[in-house]
């Protein structure tokens, strides 16, 4: 099947908020475009560690992570961040992966936007009954 890779646009979400106040300039909002792997195995987003200092987010917690080579480790949370897809978008905060290392789009975030992943077409898609706005479940 391959790896489904999207071209994602990431923010610093307390940027964001100070632009929307008038605190800082909108040319000011630390943001990148970055090529991300959608990972269904993966639970959060995980960006690499430089990504995280230039995009400026602060860590806030420690939590364990097991890879799929089964070994477990520390790995710092920062955030927050906004995470946009075509017109979806969300703010989450991330593991903070290893430098240059390539960025995983977990779960959460997919279910945050409401996006699949198609294999076959190798891109992520709004599920067909909420094409338009996320659907959330909210039992």
């Amino acid at each position: 099947m391959g790896e489904v890779r999207v071209q994602m646009e990431l923010a610093n979400a307390g940027d964001e908020y100070a632009a929307a106040n008038g605190w800082l300039g909108a040319e000011s909002v630390r943001r990148q475009v970055v090529d991300v792997v959608a990972d269904t195995g993966a639970v959060m987003m995980m960006i690499p560690e430089d990504l995280v200092n230039a995009l400026g987010l602060r860590f806030v917690r420690k939590v364990l992570v097991t890879y799929a080579d089964e070994r477990k480790a520390t790995a710092n949370v920062a955030g927050p961040l906004t995470v946009k897809v075509g017109d979806r978008s969300a703010i989450i905060e991330v593991i903070v992966g290893p430098p240059t290392g390539d960025p995983l789009l977990g779960q959460i975030p997919l279910e945050a936007m409401d996006l699949h992943v198609d294999c076959a077409k190798r891109q992520l898609v709004p599920r067909p009954i909420s094409p338009y706005l996320p659907l959330l479940a909210m039992k």
